[in-house]
């Protein structure tokens, strides 16, 4: 119960939803979005190749943006919005008994420690994740969401395959990161084998390097159905 003396010591509160919109350029990083193409070669900067030319515009594939910020930096650089509505559904939310009541289990497949420390962090009193009725679960057997961090190593493949089969249905996978998502930095890497959806089904994704604890919830409110109005996309 330290960190609950310590909230308040500090006075910490707890966001409200309309605190978190008007706050998210404080709790967020923000990340690169679509410019006009003014330097040809502005997508050679991209240190992981997430910068692609679009009838114009230069695009990013956030699978692989790792928010460096330096096409950013260039000049003229690419733009920057804020926010943290960053989860790209590719499946239903859970059946509306979920709208109050979630399991999740955490697996790190390979992660730097990054996305693991934001998702500890929505269990502090600003983001107080339990509000939700969002919970941690120890075992797999038990959990309605499987978030997964980090690429997949090729120690930890096995491992994840097992614990996506012992959840029972209906189940849901979270890709957490820009690892998660497409092997980020460490894709060459001999002991990775891939991203998560290789290995396992991906139900939604949660980009950045790492994402805010925020963009974090957010994808949960999703798969809950709580955001119901963000539509799911093909992925």
């Amino acid at each position: 119960m330290l960190w609950f003396r310590e909230g308040l010591r500090q006075s910490l509160k707890t966001l409200t939803p309309q605190e978190e919109l008007s706050s998210s350029s404080e709790l967020s990083p923000g990340r690169p979005a679509p410019t006009a193409l003014e330097d040809a070669e502005l997508g050679a900067v991209c240190p992981t190749h997430a910068l692609r030319e679009h009838e114009g515009l230069m695009e990013i594939d956030y699978a692989r943006c790792i928010q460096c910020r330096l096409c950013h930096q260039r000049t003229p650089g690419m733009n920057w919005e804020g926010g943290y509505h960053w989860a790209r559904m590719k499946s239903p939310p859970l059946p509306s008994p979920f709208r109050h009541s979630l399991q999740v289990r955490v697996i790190d497949a390979g992660d730097c420690g990054a996305c693991l420390n934001e998702i500890h962090q929505l269990a502090s009193p600003v983001y107080s994740l339990h509000r939700f009725g969002i919970a941690f679960t120890p075992t797999p057997r038990e959990a309605d969401v499987l978030v997964v961090t980090g690429p997949v190593t090729v120690s930890m493949k096995g491992a994840l395959e097992e614990a996506f089969k012992a959840m029972p249905e209906p189940k849901r996978v979270m890709a957490v990161g820009t690892c998660a998502l497409s092997g980020g930095i460490f894709s060459s890497s001999f002991t990775v084998t891939g991203p998560v959806g290789q290995a396992i089904p991906v139900d939604i994704e949660i980009p950045g390097c790492p994402p805010p604890p925020l963009a974090i919830l957010d994808g949960f409110r999703l798969i809950m159905g709580v955001r119901s109005k963000y539509p799911i996309k093909e992925g």
